[in-house]
């Protein structure tokens, strides 16, 4: 048995895969697989049941791939590959000889020996595409398996929408059997150089000693089940109207031969366009939410389809459009559900058995789809008139099987084990939230980003923008060596919603040695409301660095963890730093824990620095109401503090009087209050206020409420004007403070 080749040998490698496929899709699009092939079988006279026949033959030989296998595994998959890769652009080559076969034997003679060379195209391809599978597994590194699809597909379409205008061309220009001979000759040459490319990709040697094969194993499977029967249903409604859409689009939309070929290079438009976004998706979201969306898509196409004007100016134009998400949707499926066949349903010791049983039973199930759309669209020939308003022709049950199976595949595939835990809600969602244009945008700016200033500018921008698409960058950006770089990151994902993998990392920080980015961790926690954090943040209340501690308390507040203050409230008591104890006091306040208002209350009392005693202040009025009120009343009082406080103290008075029947006769003092207020006499004012707010009825107010107006009236009587924060607290709590 030959090792696998290192990861170094399979990257060098894939250039060549991508190659391969790219010079192969001229011959697909001139042969067997692009509408000419289905044009020039409807020019020689056969039926759509003789088309559909010929068609189903190339996927029904998927039924020899398990009889296959075992030989390809011994002789080595690569080398399988490439001779019956080669022979069957060989055999292709024999459809130049359609024109002599037709001018001898007439349309039942072209008939069978079209079939005959479809036939025989078919086993070779079975057996080369048998081998190619496994061969894919191994010589693909699965880090990377959705970006190489994306690149591989990029070039694939560039080549494929070159190779449909050259054919539109030629069929434009050229009539009769002539143009379709020329780009069979084409298409098997560029087959041949598509050969040349494949014997450079890697691996793909024998391995005979794997053991003995059992097919059955991958048949209980039920995840492989149920993504088989899935995939099945998802052929079995789009294979047969994409096989004739090109006659609906010619019969029913008035399209030319040339016309209805160009109309794929909308197809390929989309496909080019959309490849990179659908492989990197796939890659760092997972498999099935880029299979889903793809799926969702196929399933709104045919409804596109059926609504293109026809026999309209405006039909090839929409045609392209209606194609180009037609690329969009159906590459995005494809990727996706390509990626989670190999990366998660495939076991990879086993990858044989399972990529028989995959090609086989795909192949059967598209052979029935293309053979039975054509006898569809035979039988409903004479299907005509409308219903409920929507015109019937031939092409209808097409449609109808287009919209359901598909939906009913995505329905099944929602109980398939994906390969990562972003549900397809969530990957819309991604692109729905923030701008996914700029996110692109400022990805792709700070992987280019020359200095430190400019990666710290593109770290802001990602944060300014809260796109879930930049969560990898940010944490790239968290790993980076320049301090500023991941003190911006963590700026910056303080703005995102909250997302796991960013918590994660956060808490990594909040637990580190570095203080500075830890203090920055833990706020930036609380900021974007990561309650998962809640334990680590806890856990933090004990870290060594003290300015840790008081901003995790501060966090676990923002986050309303109201199970924490037995413990915040133990450390309020007997802390001795000044800066902790307002952390532990403002925690306290913000999560209305009125069993800390007598110390939150001495430690005003006993405070001696402005801007620690607004907090303190702002602690104990956020105990007995409206937070918003307080903060407004401050902020007015820092420009004109008399009259912010004579008319906050009116209002209060009419609030009191309706409040309480006998109110009148309490209030009837603060008239010569607010007129000392009001004529900036604010010593005096405090001072009367205070004398008044003494002799106010128990029970009257609610019990915090009370408290902190006992205190509130012994502080202004003692202190007048000279702590202003007391009269705030004052006429918040006259305000906000009644009891029900």
């Amino acid at each position: 048995m030959q090792s696998e080749p290192t990861t170094v040998e399979k990257l060098r490698g894939l250039p060549w895969s991508v190659a391969t496929n790219a010079v192969n899709a001229v011959f697909s699009q001139f042969t067997f697989f692009g509408s000419v092939f289905v044009l020039f079988l409807n020019s020689v006279g056969l039926t759509k049941t003789e088309i559909g026949f010929i068609l189903s033959l190339i996927p029904f030989s998927a039924i020899l791939a398990p009889l296959v296998a075992p030989f390809a595994e011994r002789h080595g998959y690569k080398r399988i590959f490439v001779i019956f890769y080669a022979a069957r652009k060989t055999i292709t080559a024999l459809l130049l000889l359609t024109p002599w076969v037709y001018g001898l034997y007439g349309t039942r003679g072209v008939f069978l020996y079209i079939a005959v060379v479809v036939a025989l195209f078919a086993t070779v391809r079975t057996i080369s595409e048998t081998a190619y599978y496994p061969w894919v597994i191994e010589f693909v590194p699965n880090s990377v398996r959705g970006k190489y699809s994306a690149m591989s597909n990029i070039f694939t379409a560039l080549t494929g929408f070159v190779a449909v205008w050259v054919a539109g061309q030629i069929l434009g220009h050229l009539e009769g059997s002539t143009g379709f001979m020329i780009l069979f000759a084409i298409g098997a040459i560029s087959g041949y150089i598509s050969v040349w490319a494949s014997t450079f990709i890697p691996g793909g040697k024998s391995s005979a000693g794997e053991g003995k094969r059992n097919l059955t194993n991958a048949l209980k499977d039920s995840d492989f089940r149920r993504y088989l029967v899935g995939v099945g249903l998802v052929t079995l409604g789009t294979v047969p109207i994409a096989a004739f859409l090109p006659l609906f689009m010619e019969e029913l939309g008035g399209l030319s031969s040339a016309n209805v070929v160009q109309v794929q290079m909308g197809n390929l438009l989309g496909m080019l366009l959309s490849s990179y976004l659908w492989g990197w998706a796939a890659d760092r979201f997972g498999s099935k939410p880029v299979m889903q969306v793809g799926g969702w898509l196929l399933v709104l196409l045919p409804v596109l389809w059926w609504l293109v004007p026809r026999m309209s100016s405006f039909t090839l134009g929409v045609a392209l459009c209606v194609a180009f998400l037609q690329g969009m949707s159906t590459l995005g499926w494809g990727i996706g559900a390509g990626r989670l066949l190999y990366v998660s349903i495939v076991p990879v010791e086993m990858k044989l058995d399972y990529m028989a049983v995959y090609f086989a039973f795909v192949g059967i199930v598209a052979g029935c789809s293309q053979f039975v759309g054509g006898a569809i669209l035979d039988a409903a020939h004479g299907l005509s008139g409308s219903y409920w308003g929507i015109e019937l022709n031939p092409y209808v049950p097409l449609f109808l099987l287009a919209i359901l199976l598909p939906l009913v595949a995505i329905l099944l595939f929602r109980s398939v084990h994906g390969d990562s835990s972003v549900s397809t809600m969530q990957f819309a969602g991604i692109f729905l939230r923030g701008n996914p244009i700029l996110a692109m945008g400022s990805m792709i700016r700070f992987y280019r980003a020359k200095d430190e200033e400019d990666a710290v500018a593109v770290t802001d921008r990602m944060g300014q923008i809260r796109s879930r698409l930049t969560v990898d960058e940010l944490l790239d950006a968290l790993a980076d060596p320049r301090f500023n770089v991941r003190f911006e990151a963590i700026l910056a994902i303080a703005r995102m919603p909250a997302d796991p993998r960013l918590t994660d990392a956060l808490v990594q920080i909040l637990q580190s040695k570095s203080p500075a980015l830890s203090v920055v961790a833990a706020w930036a926690m609380g900021r974007m409301g990561a309650r998962d954090a809640v334990p680590s943040l806890r856990g933090a209340l004990d870290s060594r660095y003290r300015s840790v501690q008081g901003y995790s308390a501060r966090a676990l507040a923002t986050l309303g963890d109201v199970e924490s203050a037995p413990e915040l409230l133990a450390r309020l008591a007997h802390e001795e730093d000044d800066g902790l104890r307002l952390a532990y006091a403002s925690a306290l306040g913000k999560l209305r824990i009125e069993e800390a208002l007598p110390t939150l209350l001495a430690r005003l009392c006993a405070c001696d620095d402005e801007s620690i005693c607004a907090e303190l202040a702002l602690a104990v009025a956020r105990l007995i109401g409206n937070e918003r009120s307080y903060i407004q009343l401050a902020r007015a009082m820092r420009s004109q503090p008399g009259t912010t406080f004579a008319q906050t103290l009116a209002a209060a008075r009419r609030h009191f009087v309706r409040a309480r029947r006998r109110g009148e006769a309490i209030t009837s003092g603060l008239q010569a209050i607010e007129d000392d207020f009001a004529r900036e006499q604010l010593d005096h004012a405090a001072r009367s206020l205070g004398a008044w707010m003494e002799h106010l009825p128990a029970g009257w107010y609610r019990s915090a409420a009370d408290a902190v107006i006992r205190e509130v009236a012994s502080q202004l009587q003692r202190l007048g004007y000279a702590r202003p924060e007391y009269v705030l607290l004052a006429l918040h709590t006259l305000t906000e403070g009644l009891a029900d």
